[in-house]
């Protein structure tokens, strides 16, 4: 199994495809399975590496909380003993915060910015949503806790469609050989409550696609807007019906939103690139996002 060592502990990661690096970030709780919906499409043209942030997945469990800055110091260290040198970069929910700590204090070594389902900072609102959600954790069973961030990340109208299959869909993330024990949860939940960029997005002077899901719960489209709106230049796009969950319930236009951002900073064409196949998404085995 790929694992890079570096000074933190031993981080799970994997690559794939050829072509211009794209480094991926997932969020809170969730390991490299969360990109499996992603991972045909973006192959297909870039040389994608992803892989599990601390306290998740296959990687290091840590002793102390941390913060977002440290995480993203475990990326950058990620990279380094990768070689990447200059990468596309990409996050997820709380992978964003860490890329956007990332993009701040490497800016050389980031040849584009993409934003997905995430936000820029936690005010009073944020870090008391943020102190319930830790406490409710603390309390809830295992099948709450999957059911309860499945009701967070779908949008209504998956719920609908997949009445009859939620009981089993929590069943499979539940039996997940690499699922996320609680006390990594925990410790991540509150790095996400540390992040904040908003006093200094204003200095980002690269390419920035921010996306954002018009349904969604846990993060909600206007920290979307507020990012955009934060950062010189940046575009934004948000998907209407879905919810933060996006990767999974609208793959093939999430997919579609990332490559041509990507494309057009490359300067190439959909066509010129080669041809993905689609496939059905997978349940993915984290917690959420």
């Amino acid at each position: 199994m790929p694992y890079a060592d570096i000074e933190a502990g031993r981080l799970y990661y994997e690559q794939l495809g050829s072509g211009p690096e794209l480094l991926c970030i997932q969020g809170l709780a969730l390991d490299v399975s969360g990109w499996r919906p992603q991972l045909p499409a973006w192959s297909a043209e870039y040389r994608v590496t992803i892989f599990d942030n601390r306290d998740v997945g296959r990687s290091f469990y840590a002793r102390e909380d941390y913060d977002i800055r440290t995480l993203a110091g475990d990326a950058v260290a990620l990279a380094d003993a990768l070689g990447l040198e200059r990468f596309h970069l990409l996050g997820s929910s709380m992978g964003g915060a860490i890329a956007q700590e990332l993009a701040l204090a490497h800016p050389q070594r980031v040849r584009s910015l993409t934003l997905c389902v995430s936000y820029g900072g936690n005010g009073a609102w944020g870090r008391e949503r943020m102190r319930l959600s830790e406490a409710r954790a603390r309390h809830l069973s295992e099948d709450e806790l999957a059911g309860e961030l499945m009701l967070m990340t779908l949008s209504e109208q998956t719920f609908e469609d997949m009445a009859g299959q939620l009981q089993d869909l929590g069943q499979l993330v539940l039996s997940y050989p690499y699922r996320q024990r609680r006390e990594g949860y925990l410790r991540q939940l509150r790095a996400g409550a540390t992040h904040e960029t908003r006093d200094r997005l204003g200095r980002l002077r690269l390419p920035v696609h921010v996306i954002g899901a018009e349904q969604d719960l846990f993060v909600p489209a206007w920290k979307s807007r507020e990012l955009a709106q934060l950062i010189p230049g940046a575009r934004l796009a948000i998907i209407e019906g879905a919810a933060h969950a996006v990767h999974l319930e609208r793959t093939g236009e999430y997919n579609r939103l990332v490559l041509d951002f990507l494309r057009e900073i490359d300067g190439r064409r959909g066509d010129d690139a080669a041809p993905a196949q689609s496939r059905a998404a997978p349940i993915p085995g984290g917690r959420g996002e």
